[in-house]
């Protein structure tokens, strides 16, 4: 499959197997071939939750929000809120703009991330990722809470870079991006590598960039192989990302999506679940894990 960059994006109406569905229940649940299964209180888990071997997990930013970093396409999200703040996360935009480089700097500076913690969702996973169920977490996030939530890094897989590293986009020099804001503080608005004197951005994929070579491999691998695939946070809008979703039913597993709002693939999954994430996922990671 051919990697696309991830500022390209899919319509609804171009995501795969929607002519496979599917009953809506009054709760907000949809279902694949029938009246929608009740998940949203406890009980029994459902079946789609029970005799998993392999799960696949798919964040975005949804999945943080919670950690106090603000996503960005919600009704309250960075972009909607500042269309124009889009453009710090455009690779031509931002070398080619030394003003907007000089923003970006400033933004890093103050990123939520820094001092957020991980939250009940990011803990729930890591429980997953330490037990005996093979749990792959693919992450469209850079701010490696997956990690620190306790699920081993070999598990972790950042479709789109992290925030705490550096890359010369010259030399390809990589440094830790603590070292450059703190050039940034002492006064450089727009530091250069200090190897060659290229342009630094964060290690991290922005629109315009291809993913790195075989990254998007490793998470189709874990989507082809799965049971069940949780897509969390994500609008499932940027691809190749959300492609996993078609990957992972199209080798036959469930798929399970929790977001607050509708996306392009809720046609085509198992269940759909509306609930808060903080709530949400630590009961699914419940019914999967084995009594």
């Amino acid at each position: 499959m051919p990697i696309r960059c991830r500022s390209e994006t899919r319509d609804a109406g171009d995501a795969p197997h929607l002519h496979a569905l599917a009953g809506r229940g009054e709760d907000g649940v949809v279902t694949a071939d029938g009246p929608a299964e009740a998940v949203t209180a406890p009980g029994p888990a459902p079946g789609w939750a029970r005799q998993v071997a392999a799960v696949a997990v798919l964040t975005g930013a949804g999945i943080s929000t919670d950690s106090g970093i603000p996503d960005f396409r919600g009704p309250q999200g960075l972009w909607t809120r500042n269309p124009s703040a889009e453009k710090l996360s455009t690779y031509q935009a931002y070398m080619a703009d030394p003003e907007l480089r000089c923003r970006s700097w400033q933004a890093r500076l103050a990123h939520p991330a820094w001092t957020a913690e991980p939250n009940r969702a990011h803990r729930a996973l890591a429980r997953l990722a330490c037990s005996a169920i093979d749990t792959q977490v693919i992450t469209q996030n850079i701010d490696e809470l997956h990690q620190r939530a306790g699920t081993p890094p070999e598990r972790v897989t950042e479709l789109h870079g992290t925030m705490f590293g550096v890359l010369c986009t010259g030399c390809g020099d990589r440094t830790a991006m603590a070292a450059a804001l703190d050039r940034v503080r002492a006064g450089e608005q727009d530091p250069p590598c200090t190897l060659c004197g290229g342009i630094l951005k964060s290690a991290t994929v922005m629109f315009g960039q291809p993913l790195p070579p075989g990254v998007f491999e490793r998470a189709a691998a874990a989507a082809a192989r799965c049971d069940l695939l949780l897509a969390i946070g994500s609008t499932l809008t940027v691809e190749p990302a959300a492609s996993l979703c078609s990957i992972a039913t199209a080798a036959g597993a469930s798929l399970v999506i929790v977001n607050r709002d509708p996306t392009p693939y809720d046609p085509a999954a198992t269940a759909v679940i509306r609930d808060p994430i903080g709530e949400a996922v630590p009961r699914i990671a419940g019914q999967i894990l084995p009594a």
